[in-house]
């Protein structure tokens, strides 16, 4: 019997990772870059109110409700296949959004476009945890991953800004073609193929459940952001609820399902996704409202908004890329409290930011937030992934995308509406006698309908209306700063026995020591250079020293779903 010996990254890995960091950071511009073009953008095709909702919200809907699908679907049929895949369609429906002629047809490239981003997220994430088996390498790659789509959030402005400058509406969804072309490019050469070799018969019924469980609650939240808890949100998230039960009972009773929820007796697994929930609400409800604040309070422009969003974003870089380094001599679960508590710091204060304070306190607030958040995304997504089997890294990494996507929903819907009830009550108190009510109406609805009518208000009270909203975010950071603080505690509690990385685990009972090989050596090729495992780890195409073992997952003291396995 021969102990497995753990490969480490060489040249082709880490070119390779480069590669996949650029979707990415093409999917972080999409986030925010449409938000600048969508102005001139109406002016053209003059949407109605409720087509621009979907235009905007089309593409988040869509790459939700698809990405456990396709995070399974890269596991069976090659994650790198997966991902060329949707590159391709990618670049294309891109091409389709930008000379859109007409709101309809917009509304049908930006669901495609959804479709095709869901393949990205996961394929790339689940091919980083297969080219880097030695556990202190993934952790460091997957921190390059996580800030390559910070990047992209902050660039986005910057870039939207100046193209719209020099070009046309359209011209934002054409960023994706030359990545899309550099990735078909290069990935055959750089990146390995990897795929379960015995993953059974694709679930059909269960991609619908899966989608009939997600896009209501996706539906309701965003809803529930617009206008509150009503019954079309109330019926949304209970139908969203029966198809979950209905989902999960299905997957629980296959033997190739398409989310193996085993996985969620691993404490570090369910542990993980937990901290990565409930600290991307906080981060998504805090970059919208400082967005609106920069805009409409201090009155930047786009293009000086996103510039001052750069220091934060490079302090969530620095998190990311530190905080695996640091994790090799301190616990993982003390490093990511530690970083939740410096952004409950952040969260403070952002809580006590005035009007008047200009933009100095904000960005040094959100900075703060954003070094926590560099340091969950990077370590909570490593400990996700590293819990999960190799076959299952695909499905692994989709619900890891799939709840950081319900994060940042739920903290625009939650936060956002808590700030605007803040809002709107204080407004309505002072709104001035005599002022046409359909001028009222849309000054009392949001900051952004106050700039809009001020010069039909009277004179001094847009300024009364930029309070309203900076005490409308204070309240909403206040709830933030709790959150995030009651998070760092229970994250040192429940990943306490979660060991250093590459330094082995607390030991648990019942394991059944390190992982070992069949006695025969080497697995060996089939003679058409695709390398197969002995049933249960991925397979490499082209170059058969690349394929790592399978990844260290972290112990949570607690025997998990994959007893034996390297833990």
């Amino acid at each position: 019997m021969t102990t497995t010996t753990v490969r480490g990254a060489g040249a082709r890995e880490w070119g390779g990772l480069a590669v996949l960091s650029l979707p990415t950071v093409l999917l972080g511009l999409d986030v925010t870059v449409l938000y600048l073009a969508l102005p001139s953008l109406a002016e053209d095709l003059r949407p109605s109110g409720t087509q621009e909702l979907w235009i905007m919200d089309a593409y988040g809907f869509l790459i939700a409700g698809f990405l456990l699908t396709m995070g399974t679907l890269g596991d069976r049929i090659g994650r790198r296949k997966l991902l060329m895949i949707g590159a391709a369609a990618f670049g294309t429906v891109s091409v389709l959004a930008a000379w859109s002629t007409s709101a309809e047809l917009l509304i049908v490239a930006r669901a495609a476009l959804g479709i095709a981003g869901a393949t990205l997220m996961p394929s790339t994430l689940a091919l980083i945890s297969n080219m880097f088996a030695d556990q202190r390498q993934r952790s460091l790659a997957i921190g390059v991953w996580a800030t390559s789509f910070a990047l992209g959030m902050a660039l986005g402005p910057v870039v939207g800004g100046v193209m719209l400058d020099h070009f046309w509406w359209g011209s934002v969804f054409l960023l994706a073609v030359p990545v899309a072309i550099v990735l078909l490019v290069a990935a055959p050469v750089l990146i390995p193929e990897y795929r379960a070799p015995r993953s059974g018969p694709f679930d059909l019924l269960g991609v619908a459940l899966s989608l009939t469980a997600i896009l209501p609650v996706v539906y309701a939240v965003k809803r529930f952001a617009e206008d509150g808890f009503d019954v079309p949100t109330i019926a949304a998230a209970l139908v969203g609820a029966v198809f979950a039960v209905l989902f999960v009972r299905r997957q629980a009773g296959l033997a190739n399902p398409l989310l193996d929820v085993g996985l969620f007796a691993d404490r570090t697994f369910s542990a993980a996704l937990s901290v990565l929930l409930v600290g991307l609400v906080g981060v998504g409800g805090s970059m919208l409202l400082i967005t609106q604040q920069l805009q409409f309070v201090e009155g930047l422009p786009p293009v000086e908004a996103g510039l001052w969003m750069g220091p934060p974003a490079l302090l969530m870089f620095l998190a990311a890329i530190g905080s695996p380094l640091v994790a090799r001599r301190v616990a993982p679960g003390i490093v990511v409290a530690a970083t939740l508590a410096l952004s409950t710091v952040g969260y403070v204060l952002l809580a006590l930011v005035d009007a008047s304070d200009g933009v100095a306190l904000m960005v040094i607030g959100f900075g703060l937030v954003y070094l926590g958040l560099g340091a969950i995304a990077a370590l909570g997504t490593d400990l996700v992934v590293g819990a999960a089997p190799p076959e299952k890294a695909g499905s692994a990494s989709a619900m890891s995308e799939t709840v950081q996507e319900l994060g940042l929903a739920l903290g625009v819907a939650v936060l956002g509406s808590l700030a605007t009830a803040v809002y709107r009550d204080r407004v309505d108190d002072a709104m001035p006698a005599g002022v046409p009510s359909e001028v009222a109406a849309v000054a009392g609805d949001s900051l952004a309908g106050a700039v809009s009518s001020a010069q039909r208000m009277p004179a001094g009270w847009l300024d009364h209306a930029k309070e309203a909203a900076t005490s409308g975010m204070n309240t909403a950071m206040i709830v933030a700063a709790a959150c995030t603080l009651l998070l760092s505690f229970l994250s040192a509690v429940v990943l306490r026995r979660v060991g250093v990385i590459g330094g082995g685990d607390v030991p648990e009972t019942g394991g059944d020591g390190p992982a070992e090989t069949d006695g025969d050596g080497p697995a060996e090729t089939d003679g058409d250079g695709v390398r197969e495992t002995d049933g249960d780890g991925p397979e490499t195409d082209g170059d058969v020293s690349a394929a790592p073992g399978p990844p260290s997952s972290r112990s949570s003291g607690r025997p998990g779903p994959f007893p034996g396995a390297c833990r």
